[in-house]
C-alpha cells in the first residue's frame, strides 16, 4: 500500500537530505518540491574506482553516474535504476546494454530500505564487482569471465592532482 503523497515527500525529502550530507557524491534531484512523481534522482559516484575497460584493458574509472527513478509508490516499490556511465562489471550492464543493476539490494528491496544504503551498497559493489552471479548481457558475461581470471584490485592510492584532473575531465565528459 503507498505512503499518502505528504508522507512519501518527507519521507523522500530526507531521504535526499541525508544522502546529501553523508555522501561524498553529488546528488541531484529532478523536482526539487516533490510533488511530481516519477523523481529522478541523479548520483554522480566521485572518487570510488570501477573497473572500465580501454583499449583492450581493464582501467580505473572514478567518476560514475547512476540515475534512480522514484515512482509514488516508494518505498513499498524498489526504485528503477540506469547506470549511466561506461563500465566493464559483471553487475552492472554499461548503458548501451540497458544500464541495469543487478544486486541483492534491489532484489530484496523493502519497505524499510533507504537510499543511503542503496547507494553505499552501490558504492560497495563497483569496488567490489561479483563474477560469481553476473547479469545475462554478454559484456556482464564477459566481464565475469575475465574478473573469474583477472581479480579486479582496485587502486590502493592515487596521486591527488591526477585524479582530480581526471575526475574534472570525467565530469566534464572528457572521458
Amino acid at each position: 500500500m503507498p505512503l499518502p503523497k505528504d508522507v512519501l515527500r518527507i519521507r523522500l525529502k530526507n531521504e535526499v537530505e541525508i544522502c546529501q550530507r553523508e555522501l561524498r557524491h553529488h546528488i541531484s534531484v529532478s523536482d526539487s518540491s516533490l510533488s511530481s512523481f516519477p523523481i529522478l534522482i541523479n548520483v554522480t559516484f566521485l572518487r570510488v574506482p570501477g573497473p572500465s575497460w580501454e583499449d583492450g584493458k581493464v582501467v580505473h574509472r572514478f567518476v560514475h553516474r547512476m540515475a534512480v527513478l522514484i515512482t509514488d509508490e516508494y518505498p513499498a516499490e524498489k526504485p528503477i535504476v540506469k547506470w549511466r556511465t561506461a563500465i566493464f562489471h559483471p553487475n552492472i550492464m554499461p548503458p548501451e546494454d540497458g544500464g541495469y543493476v543487478c544486486t541483492k539490494l534491489l532484489e530484496n528491496w523493502a519497505f524499510s530500505s533507504t537510499l543511503l544504503a542503496f547507494v553505499r551498497g552501490i558504492e560497495w559493489l563497483l569496488v567490489n564487482p561479483n563474477p560469481g552471479n553476473p547479469f545475462g548481457s554478454d559484456t556482464c558475461t564477459r566481464a565475469a569471465g575475465y574478473f573469474n581470471r583477472n581479480a579486479y584490485t582496485p587502486p590502493v592510492s592515487v596521486n591527488q592532482s591526477d585524479r582530480r584532473i581526471r575526475i574534472i575531465g570525467e565530469m566534464n565528459g572528457q572521458a
